[in-house]
């Protein structure tokens, strides 16, 4: 048991789902794991361990920003020894490229959170994905026939952001959605040797300026689910 999560030794599975969102982690264990159960409900941060496919997975709520996700990947990988973590989140679409509810798959991660500043001592670190998770997400979502696009993505520490001219900057130079926790996931799986990966479903487009309603980000995003789950399952665990 650890400070923020409730499970006992064992309960939290080798391959796990992160959703920002609690209610997303228990819609997620509803309807795509046999047999879950809950094993934390600390701060309302719900984490479920099921099974999909025949294989244990587990789903742990997040939070939303840098600071809550590296709390709760920190404890998953040191209390209980987890080796795959893929974010299942929303995120916003910066260019005409995507359409509402496409599904991103991030390379990497730029990011203008001092986490890293502090971390590296002024040096950018190039936060990046497994990859071999990114692939096999790649195949997943090709042989489900899921609209997505690969890319790099902007991990913010601000929702509502005052430096709209830096994100035009971003898309200048190729990114291509905006989120707020996939840097800091990618760098604490680098330290401590484990495969991480974001796959994002568009959920408003800072173009058009279309979006999604609460319930439906909490509900309907399945395809990512789905595109994560198997590549997961596609990945060996690492000995």
């Amino acid at each position: 048991m650890s400070t923020h999560i409730a499970a006992e030794a064992g309960q939290v599975a080798p391959r796990i789902l992160l959703p920002g969102d609690p209610l997303r982690a228990r819609w997620i264990a509803e309807n795509f794991l046999d047999g879950a159960e809950c094993y934390n409900e600390v701060r309302g941060m719900l984490g479920f361990t099921g099974t999909y496919r025949g294989e244990r997975v587990s789903v742990q709520g997040t939070g939303m920003g840098q600071p809550s996700l590296s709390i709760y990947v920190n404890e998953l990988i040191r209390e209980y020894a987890v080796q795959q973590l893929v974010r299942v989140g929303s995120c916003g679409a910066l260019t005409e490229r995507l359409a509402m509810r496409d599904v991103v798959i991030a390379q990497a991660a730029a990011t203008d959170s001092a986490m890293n500043s502090h971390r590296f001592e002024g040096f950018h670190y190039p936060a990046t994905a497994d990859f071999t998770l990114l692939r096999r997400a790649v195949e997943a979502a090709e042989a489900a026939g899921s609209t997505h696009l690969v890319g790099s993505i902007f991990s913010s520490d601000s929702f509502y952001h005052d430096r709209t001219d830096l994100t035009d900057r971003l898309v200048e130079f190729g990114v291509l959605a905006v989120e707020m926790e996939a840097a800091e996931l990618y760098t604490l799986a680098a330290r401590h040797d484990r495969a991480a990966l974001a796959v994002c479903t568009v959920s408003d487009h800072l173009v058009t300026g279309a979006m999604t309603t609460s319930q439906e980000r909490e509900q309907t995003f399945g395809d990512m689910v789905t595109i994560a789950l198997d590549a997961m399952l596609a990945t060996p665990l690492r000995s």
